[in-house]
């Protein structure tokens, strides 16, 4: 473990107390998602991209005790010795682990053995706060606020894993009550110029960013335009019903071949039937709500509508180009902390001229390489691992969604995944 990491740009003037008091939000904030579960719900890994719920509580804790506790509490003493090798997720600095397609066969530690984990790693953590705070060096806090930022990453995964679970539970089940939704149609869609030039990307404010945000570097963009607001369930429903899942020509190679394989028909969550189209949701089967945000798309799914519609997804750089041109407000976001968890339908009186939905509510994909910014240098030691092992064979994303927490977006910030993934809340815009 290196004594400091330029890597993980983090200053904070908070108090011990304010630093516990926001750990203690966070941590709870994880359990506050898990309690409308069944104990039978937390064990279930229906496909290799989906962890149990279990394993989520219990893997984020193992990070606080293996990479604060273990390095700076004097004397401490693991929970149990065996938990390094059930809930390490990709770390081979760190041991052997469970193989990941193998996570949903951890019957046991039983749910209330992973709570117990929890509380007395989040006790020794506090204990350590309160003890030794102004003896712990700046390495402590980068790592610290790491695994509140770490922690926030699983709930947004955890809303979207439990989705997925309860998804393939035949009865449907929902996760909590539907919430009302205010029933409009989408505003018409516009156009919006951005000025090309040479324009800087990565972190360009105070506080924290992970590695993948750094260096801030000069890029250079052409001119191009940019829709206003996110597609719509009714206009990727157009391109559903104008037979654009059977048209070869609209699709990637790769990715006609893994719809024909897969027989894709729409966006996974989308059911049709004697009452029209419905869409499984966190409130269990609904109507599909036409004027919000589609989502559960892949990138061959968001790539094939812009080709039908005419237009294009826009690159990494146009998009932070974009944000930072129109600056959106985080506040106006929909995010976790709205309890929907769902995308929602922008305002029919929306302003034309400015640019809806940049952050919250979906991830965008961009028509970029997830790949390393010039000058990246990869942490040494376990953290190295974190995200530079990653850089190949994926696509960014950007923007956030709704289930991604208010105060861990930021403009510079890089979701990716590869071309074929739907579970997550994944949607696009349109370029030009």
């Amino acid at each position: 473990m290196p004594a400091a990491m330029p890597e993980l740009a983090f200053s904070s003037a908070l108090s011990s107390a304010a630093l516990a008091t926001r750990y203690t939000q966070v941590r709870q904030q994880t359990e506050a998602i898990c309690r409308p579960l069944l104990p039978e719900d937390t064990v279930v890994q229906p496909m290799l991209d989906v962890s149990p719920p279990k394993w989520h509580l219990a893997h984020t804790t193992w990070f606080f005790e293996t990479f604060l506790l273990q390095q700076y509490q004097p004397g401490y003493v693991v929970h149990h010795p065996d938990y390094a090798f059930l809930f390490n997720s990709y770390y081979n600095s760190l041991g052997s682990r469970v193989n990941r397609a193998d996570r949903g066969t951890l019957s046991r530690p039983a749910l209330a053995e992973v709570y117990a984990y929890r509380a007395a790693v989040d006790t020794a953590v506090h204990q350590l706060l309160d003890a030794r705070a102004n003896a712990l060096p700046a390495s402590f806090y980068e790592l610290f606020e790491l695994g509140l930022q770490h922690e926030q990453q699983h709930q947004e995964l955890l809303l979207t894993d439990i989705k997925y679970i309860l998804s393939t539970s035949p009865l449907a089940p929902a996760y909590q009550p539907a919430k009302a939704v205010a029933a409009s149609s989408a505003p018409p869609v516009t156009w919006l110029a951005v000025p090309g030039g040479v324009h800087t990307v990565g972190l360009q404010e105070e506080g924290f960013s992970f590695d993948n945000e750094l260096p801030a570097h000069p890029v250079y963009v052409a001119d191009f335009e940019l829709q206003n607001r996110l597609v719509t369930n009714a206009e990727y429903l157009a391109f559903v019903e104008a037979g654009g899942y059977q048209d070869f020509r609209f699709w990637m190679g790769e990715g006609w071949d893994l719809a024909q394989r897969e027989q894709w028909q729409a966006p996974l969550y989308w059911v049709s039937g004697p009452a029209g189209w419905q869409r499984f949701t966190l409130q269990g089967l609904q109507p599909l709500e036409l004027a919000a945000p589609v989502t559960h798309l892949s990138f061959y799914e968001a790539d094939a509508y812009a080709q039908w519609a005419g237009a294009r997804l826009p690159t990494e750089a146009e998009w932070e180009t974009a944000a930072r041109y129109f600056q959106p407000d985080v506040a106006e976001g929909n995010f976790q902390e709205s309890g929907l968890y769902d995308t929602r339908p922008l305002a029919p009186t929306a302003d034309p001229a400015r640019c809806h939905q940049l952050l919250g509510d979906a991830w965008e994909w961009t028509y970029s390489a997830y790949h390393a910014y010039p000058g990246y240098v990869r942490a040494a030691g376990a953290l190295g691992e974190y995200n530079g092992k990653f850089m190949v064979n994926q696509l960014v994303l950007r923007g956030g969604s709704c289930a991604t927490p208010a105060s861990h977006i930021r403009l510079s910030y890089r979701n990716f995944f590869h071309a074929d993934k739907r579970w997550q809340f994944t949607g696009l815009r349109l370029a030009r």
